[in-house]
């Protein structure tokens, strides 16, 4: 029996996608995918460890993708220990005994990493500095996924937005449906990646990275370490808005859009601040794999077509 690609987290955006496309990408391969309620990576770290070591020695995953995180922004400020038990700690126990299995595992991190600071796009190596409690959990679990000297591919993604769950796309929709008018930040300037995007980039990539058994194997090297993947042109969410609000209408989903007027990040505060810098640099990317960077313009108009061609609401 052909050992199954194991996915951590099955109700986000980017699990969900993996679930979906899978059987599209994978070639027969089997996919399992194991969140909330079965597996909680909250829970003390002791008892998480033996779960997760557990659920290895059952299921003899080819590889593992890790797609669970804790991503509520703003609450995180005041959820320190719960963001930093599933962003860090949760990764690293999971990190080690995928090492100790000798099992590739991918994992995503975030643009929040890096303070956002100029305009330039953020290579890998560039120095971070998280501004809020998610971005310092998310580069604490990068750290503690390196530490543990596995085989791993981590992408570092930005804004993402999906067919499921809560995402920007969706809340402009809702929101769109139900005010005449509304105010959206002009100067935070990013990269919107779909779930379906980063989950079609992973699924591709799990069968090389399965071949490549030992990380010297000249025959079938396969690049690890960490990347940049993000949707292309650069854009802010004033503009994301705009891109948004004019596709809806043209395939339906709304009657009409409503005025977008652009403001600054000063004008409508968050407890936890934002980059004003978000874009990636995908170029090293590009290189290593030979994929381009997705284009979030087709996506979206992707993303909006499924729900305009779908029985329930998309809001």
């Amino acid at each position: 029996m052909t050992a199954p690609v194991l996915v951590i987290g099955c109700q986000g955006q980017v699990a969900q996608a993996l679930q979906r496309l899978a059987p599209l990408r994978l070639d027969g391969r089997p996919l399992l995918a194991l969140g909330r309620p079965s597996l909680d990576l909250s829970t003390a770290p002791q008892d998480l460890e033996q779960h997760l070591k557990a659920l290895i020695a059952d299921h003899q995953p080819s590889l593992v993708i890790n797609a669970a995180a804790y991503t509520a922004v703003d609450r995180a400020e005041s959820e320190a220990e719960l963001a930093h038990a599933v962003n860090a700690r949760a990764v690293g126990a999971l990190a080690r005994i995928c090492a100790a299995n000798v099992i590739p595992l991918f994992h995503l991190s975030t643009d929040y990493v890096f303070d956002g600071s100029g305009e330039a796009p953020w290579r890998e190596d560039d120095p971070t500095g998280p501004l809020g409690v998610y971005g310092a959990s998310k580069l604490a679990g990068e750290r503690a996924l390196r530490e543990a000297g596995g085989r791993h591919l981590l992408l570092r993604v930005s804004w993402v937005f999906g067919e499921a769950g809560a995402n920007f796309v969706r809340t402009m929709l809702r929101l769109g449906a139900d005010r005449p008018a509304l105010s959206i930040v002009a100067d935070q300037i990013g990269g919107p990646t779909s779930a379906e995007a980063i989950a079609k980039t992973f699924l591709d990539l799990v069968l090389p990275a399965i071949a490549d058994h030992s990380p010297r194997d000249s025959s079938a090297p396969f690049p690890w370490g960490t990347y940049h993947l993000a949707g292309d042109p650069a854009v802010s969410w004033y503009g994301f808005a705009t891109a948004i609000f004019e596709d809806a209408v043209t395939l339906g989903l709304l009657d009409r859009s409503p005025q977008l007027t652009a403001i600054p990040s000063s004008a409508y505060p968050t407890p936890a601040p934002r980059p004003a810098n978000s874009r990636l640099d995908g170029s090293a990317f590009c290189q290593a794999f030979g994929f381009p960077m997705p284009d979030w313009r087709r996506d979206l108009r992707s993303c909006l077509q499924v729900w305009a061609n779908s029985t329930t609401t998309a809001v």
